[in-house]
């Protein structure tokens, strides 16, 4: 009998080595509008963090306020550059083929990100529709909404849930959902 019912993998830097090129396109896309910040305040205020969060914590830190058209720009621009860029983590694709319990994603990435990620890694075909977004929850990580929420989905209970995760935010979402 396993330890744990069931694995919550996070995605970005868990699953796919996509944490680099959405930070460096993001401070990309800011600097077209002449907030110049580097990829340690990216790491340090928004790795693991949703949209949303992240566009708020620049209007109050930076009192920029991000034309309406800008997260269709930078997404645009993340996904141009995915398509060049995205790779697996090393050792993934045998960890999910062997792991032998159920298995899922909880991801602060958007729907649409998160699936083309997927795919062009190759990954879909073995997570099929087992990915949950901080869309489908009222609070995003580092609450525990998105956790308990593809546990409970998935007919597991938080205390034999295990996560992976790869920053501080996922890993305190993952404690605080008892986890």
């Amino acid at each position: 009998m396993s330890e744990f019912d069931l694995v919550i993998f996070d995605c970005d830097g868990v699953l796919i080595d996509s944490e680099i090129i959405s930070a460096r396109m993001l401070v990309a896309e800011l600097s077209r509008l002449g907030l110049s910040i580097d990829l340690a305040y990216v790491e340090r205020n928004f790795l693991g963090r949703s949209y949303p969060v992240v566009m708020e914590t620049i209007r109050r830190e930076f009192g920029l306020d991000l034309p309406p058209d800008f997260e269709a720009q930078y997404r645009e621009a993340l996904l141009a550059a995915f398509q060049q860029e995205l790779k697996v983590v090393p050792h993934v694709h045998d960890v999910l083929t062997q792991i032998g319990v159920p298995f899922c994603v909880a991801t602060s990435s958007s729907p649409r990100r998160v699936e083309m990620s997927l795919k062009l890694v190759g990954l879909s075909g073995l997570i099929g529709d087992r990915v949950f977004t901080s869309t489908l929850v009222a609070r995003g990580k580092p609450a525990p909404d998105l956790f308990l929420y593809a546990a409970a989905k998935m007919g597991a209970a938080p205390d034999r849930t295990l996560v992976i995760e790869d920053s501080l935010t996922g890993i305190r979402a993952g404690l605080a959902a008892g986890m």
